[in-house]
Order: structure tokens, then C-alpha cells, then sequence
């Protein structure tokens, strides 16, 4: 016996990474999914009437070390891979399609819900109850309960070869962005890059036992090649390899796993009696329908196409002045517009770094969550991690309950998807009258020390700290009983609005002034600096939110109609861009091909919910601003109704509980200065 499959008997029953062996994951799957099929099946043998209880209840507390063994091994997979942990993904992603179909299509479980729903409106349940019991019948007739038997095998043939697909879709943009790498040897080749990339670089092409400097497609290294390299070719040279991932035409390439996945998705949707992949979606999202999202997208679109031409107008004459561009490509906008960025602002990263030192933004996060909600906390070393760089840490509320477990994971390594995330490693819930409380993480990309260095944070990786811990706050708060409408598990449009908040403290002097100092002075980041961050926030945001509107556009593009005509990758996204684009199309570019989100992760018909989610947290923050940023009032009315809440009721009736009214987007296009 494994032991994954047994209680755990560690502090607060945290994850006992280093007693886990990768051999023990499939044998341990393996156990956990017949242990849930037969928790399922003393459900629907159980030979009382169906009730609330015997039924819904019994199904929400199933699985459940089935879902523990899932989130260790799913966040490792993407934090901490290898060749044999993926090897067992492939293995193990089909078998819990297939159990999640085995539920799903079992057709006297379904019976047995469904008796219980027919009669919901008699049982006197609360919110969380009523949300519970939806979401399971929804969990059922929205994956084939009412088809008919032979429709329900097609059905779990596409289910099994989409989770495939998707997985090879992930495996192929993590090949490609390894497979990668600038290696100069000519020092001018360097020239413009800042001292800290360098560095990075040069250990980057030591550790691979080579002379010179190495740059690589992942984020650190990419983004600032891309902001400060002066050598247009190289920059040029990268920005085409990035671009490229998934369409190179080799075994990594990915656009006929692109038009099946999206033909599977259409077929499915269309199974169920939808119109399309978007409307199965968004019928369980705040937008409620893919008319509602095309109509929020383009009258985004017609607020912000006026500002960003201005914006590229006035870019393209930058560079054509400053160094004789005649047209603009897309390897130059990072880097013409962070020039004339310095040159209206007089404000680089390499100027704000100093005072972002990563310990202390982190620092600042649990100051800002400590002012608002009373938190505090402390870091231990007497709970496991699965990397030595992990950091892990105690959140305990103001009468010293635990609150959270809270890992924190900074650097980037192999084996390490890009980007950023938040996730957790146990849910909340309430059983047997003890409330379990969390384990939260998150997961980011940031340059690492180095032996002259502390880790120092662009100003945007500082919002993308903050960015995450949002999402923290919200699986850490979580109050609910049920594990599956616990903490983060919302409506996707809604996910984003305790992130995309917690966002604003970051361009507030009160907030700065708790955590912004320079790591060898300890000076305060000076007022004209806050002034500068604040004024260049809405820098180029029409350029930015045209980006976003495009990805929004493209996503609505391939899940929001029949595909089934598709027949180039390429072709279809050239008309889809047409009213978003800006720059001259690459040839040896496609987007598609690594649009992670929408083909690996869940933003599927969901990617509009970035700009959505802005609505909301422009209007919320507004909130705030009228009041005081720490006011305790309407922090208490934001936890209350919002992050302690989870999904167990229909965020329109949160927002309005915390709010007052509707969000309205006036708040965000003042913001973004498109008004």
C-alpha cells in the first residue's frame, strides 16, 4: 500500500513529498479510482429513497483521495516534471477521463439525482445545497446522462482522445520552448541588455558547459532579450522562435492537434444539444451566452481600436525618429516602447528593481492581506516540500486560528512549466463538524539570485506576485462545506476578479510605502517614482487591451461556431485578427499552436473572462477608493460575500451583495484612460 492511499499523519496532514516515489503514482491511482467506484456504487445500492443526504451529500464527500492523489500529482507534473512523471500522465489522464465518464454516464446514479432534483423545490435547502444539487444534475445531463446509449460511447470516445490531445498539446509547446536557445558569443551582441539578465545568461550557458551567454525561450529570459537587446536581428531571431512553438512542421508540431481538438469540442457540444463548443461553456458562466461575449468584446474593441492606432502612430514615428524604422515589426514593440516609455516617463525597470527585491514585495502581499483581513504569516520548516526552493508558511487569522498552509515556489528550472499560477494541494471543507482548512500554492517565474544579487522584480512581475496571492486569498478564506464549490472553484469569469484586485494595491503610496524599499539603502521608493508607475499604468493600454481583445476574439473564433471548415491554422487566425491587428502578419508565426490556455488549460470559450474580470475589479477596487484602501468596512464586505464564499452561490448575487449594483465598465475604461 502506498502512501498516497493512506491517511497521512503529518503536520496539519500536508503532503509527504519525500516518502512519495513516482512508481507509487499509478499503482496508488489506480487503488484511489476503484475505492471512489465503489463509493459510487454503495450510493446507488443503497436501497433507501433518494435523499439530499444518501445522494448528493454522499457523491460531494466520494473520491476524495482519489482528488488528493490528483492535485499532488497534477501540480508536480507541472512544477516539478520529468520524462517518467509524464510518461504516467499519459497513462493516468485517460483512465480518469474515463472514470469521470463512469459517473457521469452512470444511468441509475443519474436516477437517482435526478429524483432528488425533480422534487428540490419541497426539500428547503440552502444556497450552498441548492447550488450543490444543480451543479450534480447539471454534472450529469451536461456530459450525456439523457443520451442514449450508443451516444453515450461516442461520447467517451471524444472525452478520451480530447484529454489526450490536450496533453500532447502541453508536451509539445513545453519541447518546443526548450528545444530553443540563443547562444552568443560576441559580447556586443549583448549590448542594451541589463546587468542582472546578463548574469543569468552567462550561468544559463554555464550550467550547459558552454563559453558566452545563453537565452532561452522562457519568460526571464525572453522578456527582457525582447525589452532591451539594441540588436534587431537577434531580437528578430528570437521573436520568430517564439512565435514559431507548434509550427514548425516537425514532431512537435501542433496545428492538426489544434483542428481536431477543436472539431472534437464542436461534436461534443453539438452531442448535447448545443450550438457550439461556446454554448455548452458559457451556459455555466456570468456571461451566460457567446452573443453576450462577442457584444462585450467589440464594444471594448470599438472603445479601444481609436487609442491604440494613436498609441502605434506614435510608436512606429519613435522608432522611425529614433533609429530610422520605417515599419514597425512585432520584435520591435517590446523594445521601442519601453524607449519612449523611459523617454515620457523617465522611468526603466532597472531603476524600480532595486526596490522590489522579492522577499520584500512577498513581505508586502502578507502586509496588504494583513491590514485588510488580519492575517499573519509565519514561515516553517517542519512541513515537507517537493524542491528545495519551495518556501512554506503558517496563515493564521487574528485569534491565531490556521487559516492556510501556504507554499510558495519563485524560480525557474527545468521540468517547470512557464508562467504563472496558483493552485492548492488540499481543498477546504466541512465533514463531520471539523472545518479542513487549505493548502494553497502558488507558482511563478522569477529571476533567481544570483551570487552578486538578490532576486529583483520587474515592476510587472510585482503585479504578478500580487496577481497570484489574490487567487491565494481566495482558496485561504474558503468557508463552504462542499470540497468541489470550495475557494476558487467559481464560474471561470469570475476566477479572476480576487487576483486581478489584489493587482491595484501595487500602484497605491499607502500600500508602496509598507514594502517598496531599495534592498541596500532601505530607502523608501521615492514619490515621484509611485507618480511615474501610476501615470505610465495606462501607457499604450489600448495597444494592450487590443491584444487581449484579440486572443478573446480568436478564442470566441475557434469555439463559437461550426470548425469543421478549418482547414489552415494560419489562414483562419490572419481572419480573425483582421479587426485587432496592428503589426504586419510573421509568415513563420501562429498563435494557436501554443495558446496554452483555450487548448491545454481551461480558458476554452473563457478567455474574454480576462477583460471581464477587469470590469469587475475596476468596480470593486472603485469601492475600496471611495472608502480607503485598508478600510475595514468594505474588506470585511469583500471577504465575506466574495472570498469565503467559493461558487456556492451565482457570483451576479455576491458581486451585488459586496457592491450594491451591477459592476459597470466606466471605472475600467477611466483606468486604462479610454474614455
Amino acid at each position: 500500500m502506498s502512501v498516497l492511499t493512506k491517511k497521512f499523519t503529518t503536520k496539519y496532514d500536508t503532503a509527504p513529498f519525500s516518502q512519495i516515489k513516482i512508481e507509487d503514482f499509478l499503482p496508488a491511482f489506480k487503488e484511489a479510482i476503484a475505492s471512489a467506484k465503489q463509493e459510487v456504487d454503495d450510493i446507488v445500492n443503497n436501497s433507501e429513497l433518494p435523499t439530499f443526504e444518501n445522494t448528493i451529500e454522499a457523491m460531494a464527500f466520494s473520491g476524495a483521495t482519489l482528488d488528493r492523489i490528483s492535485t499532488i500529482f497534477f501540480n508536480l507534473h507541472s512544477a516539478e516534471t520529468n520524462d517518467e512523471l509524464q510518461k504516467i500522465a499519459q497513462e493516468v489522464s485517460p483512465l480518469l477521463s474515463e472514470f469521470g465518464n463512469d459517473i457521469r454516464l452512470n444511468a441509475d446514479l443519474f436516477k437517482k439525482v435526478k429524483a432528488v432534483y425533480d422534487k428540490k423545490d419541497s426539500l428547503s435547502l440552502t444556497a450552498e445545497q441548492a447550488t450543490l444539487l444543480d451543479k450534480q444534475y447539471k454534472s450529469f445531463s451536461r456530459n450525456g446522462a439523457n443520451l442514449s446509449e450508443d451516444k453515450k460511447m461516442e461520447l467517451r470516445e471524444i472525452d478520451k482522445q480530447l484529454s489526450k490531445l490536450s496533453l500532447e498539446f502541453g508536451e509539445n509547446v513545453l519541447s518546443e520552448t526548450h528545444a530553443f536557445q540563443l547562444h552568443i558569443t560576441d559580447e556586443k551582441d549583448l549590448s542594451g541588455l541589463p546587468e542582472g539578465t546578463i548574469e543569468a545568461a552567462k550561468e544559463l550557458a554555464q550550467s550547459h558547459e558552454k563559453e558566452g551567454w545563453i537565452f532561452s525561450l522562457d519568460y526571464p529570459s525572453y522578456i527582457p532579450f525582447m525589452t532591451y537587446a539594441d540588436n534587431r536581428e537577434l531580437r528578430k531571431k528570437m521573436a520568430i522562435a517564439f512565435g514559431a512553438k507548434g509550427f514548425q512542421k516537425n514532431e512537435h508540431d501542433n496545428q492538426e492537434i489544434v483542428l481536431q481538438i477543436a472539431r472534437l469540442r464542436f461534436e461534443r457540444a453539438k452531442l448535447l444539444g448545443y450550438a457550439s463548443h461556446a454554448h455548452f461553456v458559457l451556459e455555466e458562466r456570468m456571461a451566460e451566452s457567446p452573443q453576450k461575449v462577442n457584444t462585450f468584446l467589440n464594444d471594448l474593441l470599438a472603445k479601444a481600436r481609436p487609442a491604440a492606432e494613436r498609441e502605434f502612430n506614435q510608436l512606429t514615428q519613435f522608432a522611425k525618429e529614433l533609429d530610422g524604422i520605417e515599419q514597425l515589426e512585432k520584435w520591435d514593440g517590446a523594445y521601442y516602447s519601453e524607449k519612449l516609455k523611459q523617454q515620457l516617463f523617465n522611468l526603466d525597470d532597472e531603476k524600480l528593481k532595486p526596490y522590489f527585491k522579492l522577499e520584500n514585495v512577498l513581505e508586502g502581499a502578507f502586509t496588504v492581506a494583513g491590514r485588510l483581513y488580519g492575517l499573519t504569516f509565519v514561515e516553517i520548516n517542519d512541513i515537507e516540500k517537493y524542491h528545495p526552493d519551495v518556501k512554506t508558511y503558517e496563515v493564521k487569522d487574528i485569534a491565531g486560528n490556521l487559516v492556510s498552509v501556504f507554499y510558495a515556489d519563485f524560480f525557474p528550472r527545468k521540468g517547470k512549466r512557464n508562467g504563472a499560477w496558483m493552485t492548492s494541494f488540499k481543498s477546504q471543507y466541512v465533514l463531520g463538524g471539523i472545518n479542513e482548512r487549505p493548502h494553497v500554492s502558488i507558482v511563478c517565474n522569477f529571476t533567481k539570485p544570483t551570487e552578486t544579487k538578490p532576486s529583483l522584480l520587474t515592476f510587472n512581475e510585482v503585479t504578478t506576485l500580487f496577481h497570484e496571492f489574490g487567487h491565494a486569498l481566495h482558496g485561504m478564506f474558503a468557508d463552504t462545506t462542499y470540497p468541489s464549490l470550495s475557494g476558487t472553484s467559481v464560474y471561470w469569469d469570475f476566477v479572476e476578479l480576487p487576483s486581478q484586485i489584489f493587482e491595484n494595491w501595487c500602484y497605491e503610496p499607502e500600500a508602496l510605502a509598507l514594502f517598496a524599499r531599495h534592498y541596500q539603502t532601505g530607502e523608501i521608493i521615492p514619490t515621484e517614482y509611485i507618480q511615474k508607475i501610476k501615470e505610465s499604468a495606462s501607457f499604450q493600454e489600448g495597444m494592450a487591451t487590443l491584444r487581449q481583445l484579440s486572443f478573446g476574439l480568436l478564442d470566441m473564433g475557434w469555439h463559437g461556431q461550426d470548425p469543421t471548415p478549418i482547414k489552415d491554422v494560419k489562414e483562419f487566425e490572419n481572419v480573425q485578427f483582421a479587426s485587432t491587428k496592428l503589426y504586419p502578419d510573421v509568415k513563420e508565426n501562429a498563435m494557436s499552436t501554443s495558446f496554452s490556455h483555450i487548448f491545454q488549460g481551461g480558458y476554452s470559450s473563457g478567455y474574454y473572462s480576462y477583460k471581464w474580470a477587469e470590469v469587475l475589479d475596476a468596480d470593486a477596487f472603485e469601492y475600496f477608493k471611495e472608502q480607503g484602501i485598508f478600510n475595514s468596512e468594505v474588506a470585511t464586505k469583500f471577504k465575506e460575500n466574495i472570498l469565503s464564499k467559493g461558487g456556492t452561490e451565482h457570483p451576479m448575487i455576491l458581486y451585488k451583495r459586496f457592491r450594491g449594483s451591477e459592476p459597470k465598465p466606466d471605472a475600467l475604461l477611466k483606468r486604462a484612460g479610454l474614455l
